[in-house]
């Protein structure tokens, strides 16, 4: 009870969480585990994904769906203040992944938030679409 009332208090004292949509992972189990989504918007050239729960991952893989993505780069945000930046630098058709990105360090690491930096692509047959972007966690 008293964990759940200290997640309740921070993410209630940091406003610009609310506008974010944290996806809780509760499985510690081996394997890939979809951390979270976001909706590509036209109108921004960048998002981000809080996650909370069972965080420790090895590696990260972005999916998109719906329409293409320029996936320019991710940064990663670790538990105690360390950062991983990630040039991806690729046009990602729907449906279509990133490739395997394996986090710095030894062994998992307690991912915090990842912000994505791309470009909406408007191609022939999803122009009115928006990309949907998933993100994977590796579990060893």
């Amino acid at each position: 009870m008293k964990k759940l009332l200290l997640v309740l208090l921070l993410v209630a004292s940091q406003p610009q969480a609310w506008a974010q949509k944290p996806k809780i992972v509760a499985s510690d189990k081996s394997g890939w585990h979809k951390i979270g989504e976001t909706t590509v918007d036209y109108k921004t050239e960048t998002d981000e994904i809080l996650v909370i729960g069972a965080n420790r991952f090895k590696s990260l893989q972005v999916k998109v769906t719906t329409a293409t993505v320029n996936l320019e780069s991710i940064n990663i945000s670790f538990d105690k203040g360390e950062n991983q930046s990630v040039a991806i630098g690729k046009e990602i058709k729907a449906p279509g992944e990133s490739r395997i990105i394996d986090l710095t360090g030894t062994g998992e690491r307690n991912v915090k938030k990842v912000v994505f930096k791309y470009k909406t692509l408007s191609t022939a047959g999803d122009s009115n679409k928006k990309a949907r972007v998933e993100l994977w966690g590796l579990k060893t």
